[in-house]
């Protein structure tokens, strides 16, 4: 956020009241302000890049919450609940969840925190055979090894990701706009793919 539109938030903060535009009368509001960043807000203030009296006007109540790489404990609480709202959104039963699975997701970085462990659990119900979420459930990238090939198989790579994207094409019924959200690719390179895999 700018400085100049720092400064005016923290007006409002203050005085409780703001100026709409083209109004000469203040309008008074009663909020209460909760605020997140994924930066050092008392670093920034330091740097001068957040103002300090602003920082200091929000920071009342401050809760920090790690990345999940840093909070592995989480990720089984999370499994659980959303592998129960995927497939109520899904309309299917909820699925045995196997240990194999679990040791699978908590050995994973996360660089997307929560947001990409639960993209990964609704493709995995796409992927689901049977009634039991294990590592054939997940998404190719997950078992993958070195050499390119999936653990326990003498496929290839492509051949994963081409038999992944099938699956997702089907699960959405041919809407490429939302395969690509699920697959976490643009839906240009979505195309591409496609036409390199002839997946009619």
């Amino acid at each position: 956020m700018p400085l100049e539109l720092q400064a005016k938030l923290l007006r409002v903060l203050e005085t409780g009241e703001f100026l709409k535009v083209g109004e000469t009368t203040p309008t008074k509001v009663n909020v209460r302000l909760i605020a997140a960043t994924n930066r050092n807000l008392e670093q920034e203030a330091e740097e001068g890049h957040f103002r300090e009296d602003l920082y200091y006007r929000i920071s009342v109540f401050t809760i920090n919450l790690p990345a999940l790489k840093d909070r592995k404990s989480d990720i089984p609480l999370l499994i659980e609940h959303f592998v129960k709202v995927n497939a109520a959104k899904m309309n299917i039963q909820i699925p045995k969840v196997e240990q194999s699975y679990i040791d699978l997701l908590s050995k994973h970085n996360w660089k997307g925190n929560v947001r990409e462990l639960k993209n990964v659990i609704e493709r995995s119900l796409i992927l689901i055979e049977g009634h039991s979420l294990d590592e054939r459930s997940l998404p190719y990238e997950f078992s993958i090894d070195d050499k390119g090939t999936a653990s326990g198989t003498k496929m290839s790579l492509s051949e994963i990701e081409r038999k992944h994207i099938q699956k997702v094409l089907a699960y959405t019924k041919g809407n490429k706009a939302e395969a690509a959200r699920l697959l976490e690719i643009g839906v240009a390179t979505l195309y591409r793919k496609i036409e390199e895999y002839k997946i009619s």
